[in-house]
């Protein structure tokens, strides 16, 4: 076994509302067959109103993780501002290019608030990045995520219609995809700051929606 087969489990999605950004991950962290953790932390903020989704090596992600929060710490002090989304994105898809040959073995979502708009980035293991306009999912899960995103997500939703979109897809996806589960986590980023959903109103969402 490789060690890229060893990490390939996950779940992870993202979502532009109309007044902020959701991010959403399970909690399963797996080694081939192996569930190797069931509380896996895969969401991390990265400045104040921006988050990163992980999925993937976890020691590479948790490196990237502490290398970009790192810098928009230092942006912020010289330039008195916060890094935009998208020049984070950016910033980590260079990092991640300029590793192709040693490739980091991750999929990472960037989504967050700034001065232009609600963000929301999606980066591969070579640094390749898209701007996801609507939503996105990553993972061995996405597949069966992106089915219930396409079919319930709506442009400009509310940030509440958000979080139970996301709650939803993570369901699905759990329930047929064996290297997720576990723990729900969800994350709203607006204007007013970077939340966390608790584990008891994700299961009061939960019942809500009768799935």
């Amino acid at each position: 076994m490789t060690d890229i087969d060893q990490y390939k489990g996950t779940t992870t999605i993202g979502i532009v509302c109309e007044d902020g950004v959701v991010l959403a991950s399970e909690s399963r962290v797996t080694m081939g067959n192996f569930i190797s953790s069931k509380e896996g932390k895969k969401i991390y903020q990265i400045d104040d109103l921006v988050g990163m989704t992980i999925a993937g090596g976890v020691g590479d992600a948790q490196n990237l993780v502490r290398t970009i929060t790192v810098e928009a710490k230092l942006y912020k002090m010289r330039r008195g501002k916060p890094m935009t989304v998208g020049a984070i994105a950016t910033l980590l898809s260079n990092i991640l290019n300029s590793n192709r040959y040693y490739p980091y073995f991750v999929q990472l979502m960037i989504g967050g608030v700034d001065e232009n708009a609600d963000s929301l980035y999606s980066l591969d293991a070579v640094g390749g990045q898209i701007e996801e306009r609507l939503a996105t999912a990553q993972g061995s899960g996405s597949p069966i995520a992106f089915g219930v995103i396409e079919d319930r997500y709506q442009e400009r939703m509310p940030i509440k219609e958000g979080v139970d979109l996301a709650i939803r897809a993570l369901l699905s996806a759990i329930k047929r995809d064996a290297a997720s589960g576990n723990e729900m986590h969800v994350v709203t980023i607006t204007k007013e700051g970077f939340a966390e959903v608790n584990k008891d109103e994700i299961e009061k969402r939960r019942a809500a929606l009768k799935i």
